[in-house]
């Protein structure tokens, strides 16, 4: 299908006319006229007859025509896609998180996001950090938030929004509630950790084998962090957590920190993506809310 020879012919039955189709394509009457004439050849129909000085759709015309007006519609829209999405107002961005950010953060941000890009959509899978990072590399999210320990991995670029304390908090009338004790004592107690993958649980048993320790009793297992949780407010073991998702909890009365002597340890949140890779306008916009979002919750 010669794709100039059909939109000569839509033109010439939009503007009415030869002529006004030449003026409005900045092309000679003459050219608008041959190149129609050939194209009705290549196509074997005749497309317009004449009634004196005007040109007259044939039946097989108007049928063409509605097919040539549906297809340089479409034209239409994918070019107000393709700016529309350059603009970073139209699009998909996939979004990979740990369980940390995906609760307790990208809710508000991407609440705030969608309220300045409705018609971006923004689909989000929470897991733990090995297969955050596997769907990150197989091209399966654009952005991988994360929540642990700052480790890296190959083929990642990181974008580290801020940092946050890691605590160890039990039932407040657990022994140990609000009382400074040692690692070897706090190790001794059971825990209740996410499943393995979590970047929390690995860190607590690479805790353990620094200090030459034996590894942590894992007493109960959930796959989210909430049920963790849950199940140390409900009166049961111990749990180490980053300081965002408990401190409501600690300031209120439903947890309590235990203080692990010579134990200073820090949580880092980042934004992840593909080393070298250019991220698509509307994840771009997203990547720059979210730090600063982090930002101000530094500065207050």
């Amino acid at each position: 299908m010669n794709l100039h020879g059909l939109r000569l012919f839509h033109a010439i039955v939009r503007y009415g006319g030869v002529t006004r189709a030449a003026e409005e394509l900045n092309i000679s009457q003459p050219a608008v006229s041959s190149q129609v004439k050939k194209f009705e050849r290549e196509l074997n129909i005749q497309l317009f007859v004449s009634e004196g000085r005007r040109l007259v759709l044939t039946d097989a015309g108007t049928q063409l025509i509605s097919y040539a007006e549906r297809l340089f519609m479409l034209e239409q829209e994918v070019e107000h896609f393709v700016e529309d999405f350059r603009a970073g107002k139209k699009g998909m961005i996939r979004i990979t998180a740990t369980y940390l950010p995906a609760n307790f953060l990208l809710p508000a941000w991407i609440a705030r996001f969608k309220q300045m890009h409705e018609e971006v959509e923004v689909v989000v899978n929470t897991t733990n950090t090995r297969i955050a990072f596997d769907q990150l590399l197989r091209y399966e999210a654009e952005i991988a938030v994360y929540g642990g320990s700052g480790i890296t991995h190959d083929g990642v670029h990181w974008d580290e929004l801020f940092e946050d304390e890691m605590w160890f908090v039990v039932h407040p009338e657990h022994p140990y509630a609000g009382r400074k004790v040692e690692l070897k004592d706090m190790m001794a107690e059971p825990f209740i950790m996410r499943e393995e993958g979590s970047v929390t649980r690995d860190r607590l048993v690479s805790l353990c084998t620094t200090n030459n320790l034996p590894a942590p009793r894992i007493a109960l297992q959930f796959n989210g962090l909430n049920e963790t949780i849950s199940a140390v407010k409900a009166g049961y073991g111990a749990n180490f957590i980053s300081s965002l998702v408990v401190k409501e909890d600690v300031r209120e009365g439903r947890l309590a920190r235990v203080f692990v002597q010579h134990m200073q340890l820090k949580n880092t949140l980042a934004v992840c993506t593909r080393a070298g890779e250019v991220l698509s306008p509307a994840a771009r916009k997203l990547v720059d809310l979210m730090k600063q979002e982090a930002s101000n919750m530094e500065s207050n």
